[in-house]
């Protein structure tokens, strides 16, 4: 077998291949065990950043809850998050509870008409937000799915606003309570409505996921490192434009910090997905009796990972 292009990244091929294979063997384990890490990370992601209800803010009850997203549906664990957080907002107004309920029933719709298996993207884009990373949801969902991801996307980044929206204007809520229902509905609606922001930032996740899609999908050298890039300038790009035309307080530097990471955590990604050797790419021609065919053959990077040697060793018998 061929030696990959690099052969100093010979480790880091069989060390991937090795995890392909335990990821293989052991799914049965690992697929229940990766579902509840992943929801008892998001609900006491949202115990910390909301806590308005204490009987939810109990490790206990989010252990319980983790345990039960373990065992059933992916789509479970977004439901489950949905009702810590409508929980949480009741304890504080039934108006935002009830706003927030409607808003998640519209995008609940959307996400399961365009994109149903998106789980992660609703649960990691809030997370990734408050890590500073969010960029990185935008170019893997590019790299890795198509374009109707955009909707997810958007679900993912709105409920991000809405709560940080929420979050910072909790004092005022909870001063409006003598006012009447009417104008604490009107209240929450236009703050979460007018967030140009986050508009903004809908748009540029939107365009990153469709140019990012499209130019890896291009019969092109490193079309995925090249798709990376791009999106990522026009993300910057798309920001840009939403600060100076809507004055949506973009931190330039801090996005484009925010863009670096996520290229980096991309090339990961693309290690473990497209990890091919452009340098060895061969054009096939070939007829069938209708048609020509030509096709551009890349082959991935594996190299031999090394067989077991098991000396075993006999004690000398008596005698000899």
């Amino acid at each position: 077998m061929k030696k990959p292009i690099f052969p100093q990244m010979a480790n880091l091929v069989i060390a991937k291949q090795y995890i392909k294979y335990f990821i293989a063997k052991y799914e049965v384990y690992l697929l229940p065990l990766s579902k509840f890490a992943l929801s008892f990370l998001v609900l006491v992601f949202i115990n910390d950043t909301m806590g308005y209800m204490t009987r939810l803010d109990s490790v206990a009850v989010v252990l319980i809850a983790a345990l039960m997203c373990s065992f059933m549906p992916q789509n479970f664990s977004v439901v489950m998050a949905a009702a810590f957080i409508i929980a949480h907002l009741y304890a504080v107004s039934l108006e935002c509870a009830v706003v927030i309920t409607a808003m998640f029933i519209l995008m609940f719709l959307l996400y399961y008409r365009f994109s149903p298996k998106d789980t992660l993207v609703l649960l990691l884009t809030p997370i990734c937000f408050y890590l500073k990373i969010p960029y990185v949801i935008p170019l893997a969902l590019g790299l890795l799915s198509t374009p109707l991801s955009a909707v997810s996307a958007a679900c993912g980044v709105i409920v991000y606003y809405t709560l940080a929206y929420i979050v910072g204007n909790i004092a005022t809520l909870t001063a409006m309570a003598a006012d009447d229902m009417a104008v604490r509905f009107r209240y929450i609606i236009d703050g979460i409505m007018q967030s140009r922001e986050m508009l903004v930032m809908v748009a540029a996740f939107a365009a990153i996921i469709i140019v990012v899609y499209l130019i890896r999908r291009l019969s092109i050298a490193h079309s995925w490192l090249i798709a990376t890039v791009t999106g990522s300038l026009l993300g910057i790009l798309v920001l840009l434009l939403g600060d100076l035309m809507w004055d949506a307080q973009v931190d330039v530097w801090g996005t484009v910090l925010a863009m670096l990471i996520a290229i980096a955590l991309t090339k990961i990604i693309e290690f473990f997905a497209f990890h091919v050797d452009f340098n060895r790419a061969e054009k096939v021609q070939f007829e069938d009796d209708e048609y020509y065919y030509y096709v551009k053959a890349v082959p991935k990077i594996t190299v031999a990972t090394p067989a077991r040697k098991v000396k075993k060793i006999h004690s000398p018998r008596k005698g000899e």
